[in-house]
């Protein structure tokens, strides 16, 4: 009888552990069932070979993020190292077995080196596996462009026909194979002293350190695996594509985190494993076959996508949903209520505040101790600012005219200054927000279709507002249901991207109203009408980060969020608010960007992902949130600007600059980090 229990028991937590994978093959096989009842002849072998062909690349990615997001990290480099695997193949690989032997090889080691790169930053340096990783992604992106800034390239069709073919004729495709070696290299490692290490750093690093672990290089070691992986993923798409494009990988980072979470790995870590995740590719694959079968556009594809993603993350999340309806509940009870009237303390009641005698008497020094940690982290900013300043200024002296060259930097700046009060406010309280392309996008795609629908001048107002509340839902599923704030946002970009060419069909209309386009194109008195604009607009934002109860509860939820618990701060509305205003400054921008241009367009968003970050941490903000001031972020703004304008007058290319600014910004972590 005894026997029995503990069989049973055992049993019972061997089924909690693979809930998970146990979910993901249901899931699997549902998909699955619906797509044979809905083909006309049933599921062939041509079927199954082609699925698990246009499957592998996503499959074998997804194995690599979640060997990462086992060990607690996150990696967005993952589509730039399939761009850069699959373009140096491409334009390297030759004919003979020899070569391609070679740059095979190679594609996966340099896939290894990104990985190095960024496990000696998140293992070593102790930063955060997304600033580090969004950084590295755009170092890569830009040197991939250096190997090959255009489709082209191409490898022996042999080396195309050995992954495409069938390892046994009409039964058992390569792709296939290839898929399951990677995945009994990822049981190898999961039954080693490694594999028990990952998943103990990735349940807690104190715990691991406690038992001995060598937390630094566990994790090292997984983005170092995981960066061959993806090389091997480029490796594959190479072959199947029989051609390099340094485009190709960014777009699959969302396809890849979708597959990890519908493959029951949750991205608290500790938890999960690659087989999962195998199942999450091949589910989506099959989803978007069946979207295809119902002759749904693909325009629904990244939509789809982005909602799978979050109700795979909230399906995971079933007990944090229901605390979440009990506290709304509990909300509404006592708002239904009458509250009982506020009795205010006489100001006379209150104790006088003790003057500091440690404070210099002098009234700039007291500011200035007073201040001291914000001006240590924003001043480096300023005084980079000008030499950037003095060195344009001399590098094209003769060329250049003063008054017309700061006009076109503050119009120029707008931009960024703009998105830094909203990114810089989601930062400081502990998030970040990856959906700001698409919102620009989308604004300001919505601003030229309600323009000339009829809404004239109520169009501006409209857009932000509705860029307001899908920030504000965003903010909700982070601070009320726990969604991880990478991946809401992420999700949520997904979805705008394709809401925004469903709207549109891929080809935008109309123009921003004319006061807009005069405002950032216009001149009074040899000055854009905007650059007054932006100084009001400077002098609001640091009012508001600085001097309101919103900034208070902020810096407070960004420094400690159990202490701003008890505290009495309302932590979900806070992130609802910040997330709600960095939703209204990416609208804002996608205006006044439809406005200096002369017309929405596809992806005109997609530039300022990293900038809007990089303003944020160049300008002193910790990443780690609860440290920063806009006026810092502000400078950071000025600065990326003017770098960019003299990198651009110098002639350098994209490629190169992404390089720069992906170093500028892990050298600002670097220099700003807490000791």
């Amino acid at each position: 009888m005894t026997a029995t229990i503990t069989t049973s028991r055992e049993l019972a937590r061997s089924l909690a552990r693979s809930q998970g994978l146990l979910v993901a093959l249901a899931t699997l096989a549902a998909v699955f069932i619906l797509l044979q009842a809905n083909l006309a002849s049933g599921f062939s072998y041509y079927d199954v070979s082609s699925t698990f062909a246009s499957t592998a690349t996503l499959a074998i990615a997804a194995i690599g993020a979640t060997i990462v997001v086992i060990s607690r990290g996150l990696d967005l480099s993952v589509g730039s190292v399939i761009s850069l695997s699959n373009c140096l193949i491409a334009v390297n690989m030759g004919d003979s077995l020899g070569s391609m032997v070679l740059w095979a090889l190679l594609g996966i080691a340099a896939g290894a080196l990104v990985g190095l790169f960024n496990g000696i930053f998140v293992a070593v340096f102790r930063l955060p596996s997304i600033i580090v990783t969004l950084a590295s992604m755009f170092i890569v992106e830009g040197i991939t462009l250096m190997i090959l800034d255009q489709p082209g390239g191409m490898v022996p069709a042999s080396f195309s026909g050995f992954f495409l073919s069938d390892a046994v004729s009409g039964l058992l495709p390569m792709p296939a194979v290839l898929v399951v070696v990677v995945l009994f290299g990822w049981f190898a490692l999961k039954a080693s002293p490694f594999g028990t290490n990952l998943y103990a750093i990735g349940s807690s690093d104190e715990a691991a350190l406690a038992k001995g672990v060598r937390v630094d290089l566990t994790r090292l070691i997984a983005y170092v695996i995981a960066g061959a992986v993806y090389g091997l993923a480029g490796m594959f798409l190479t072959a199947q594509t029989g051609s390099g494009d340094p485009t190709v990988g960014p777009p699959m980072l969302l396809p890849v985190f979708v597959a990890v979470v519908l493959g029951g790995t949750p991205f608290t870590g500790g938890r999960g494993g690659c087989l999962g995740a195998v199942f999450g590719a091949l589910t989506l694959m099959l989803v978007v076959n069946l979207l295809l079968v119902f002759n749904v556009p693909t325009f629904y594809a990244t939509v789809v996508e982005g909602c799978l993603l979050i109700l795979a993350v909230l399906a995971g999340s079933r007990e944090r949903i229901v605390e979440a309806v009990a506290g709304l509940r509990l909300w509404f009870r006592r708002r239904s209520k009458s509250a009982k009237p506020h009795v205010r303390r006489r100001h006379d009641d209150l104790p006088l505040p003790r003057p500091d005698d440690s404070l210099p008497s002098n009234a700039v020094l007291r500011w200035m101790t007073r201040h001291r940690r914000a001006l240590r982290s924003s001043l480096p900013v300023y005084v980079s600012l000008l030499v950037v300043l003095a060195a344009t200024l001399t590098l094209f002296e003769g060329r250049l005219s003063g008054a017309s060259y700061f006009n076109s930097l503050f119009v120029l700046t707008t931009f960024l200054a703009v998105l830094a009060l909203g990114q810089g406010s989601v930062v400081i309280g502990g998030g970040l927000d990856l959906s700001v392309p698409a919102m620009i996008t989308f604004s300001g795609v919505m601003l030229g279709e309600w323009t000339i629908g009829g809404m004239g001048g109520f169009a501006p107002l409209a857009v932000i507002a509705l860029a307001a509340v899908i920030g504000a839902a965003s903010g909700f599923g982070i601070g009320v249901i726990g969604v991880h704030p990478l991946i809401m946002t992420l999700a949520v970009d997904g979805i705008l991207a394709g809401v925004t060419l469903v709207a549109t069909g891929g080809t935008p209309r109309g123009a921003a109203p004319a006061w807009i386009s005069w405002l950032m194109t216009g001149k009074i008195a040899g000055l854009t009408p905007v650059v007054p604009a932006l100084l009001v607009f400077v002098a609001g934002a640091s009012l508001l980060l600085a001097r309101t109860p919103f900034a208070r509860r902020l810096y407070a939820v960004g420094s400690n969020p159990v202490m701003a618990y008890f505290s009495g701060v309302s932590i979900a509305r806070t992130q609802i608010a910040a997330y709600a205003l960095s939703a209204a400054c990416a609208a804002l921008v996608g205006i006044l960007l439809t406005g200096f241009s002369g017309q929405a367009f596809i992806d005109m968003g997609t530039p300022y992902l990293l900038p809007s970050i990089a303003v944020v941490v160049i300008g002193g903000t910790a990443m780690t949130g609860g440290r920063g001031t806009y006026l810092g972020m502000f400078g950071g703004a000025l600065l990326m600007t003017a770098l960019s304008m003299a990198l651009q007058g110098m002639l350098i290319p994209i490629a190169v600059r992404n390089v720069i600014f992906g170093a500028v910004i892990l050298g600002a972590v670097i220099g700003l980090r807490e000791k």
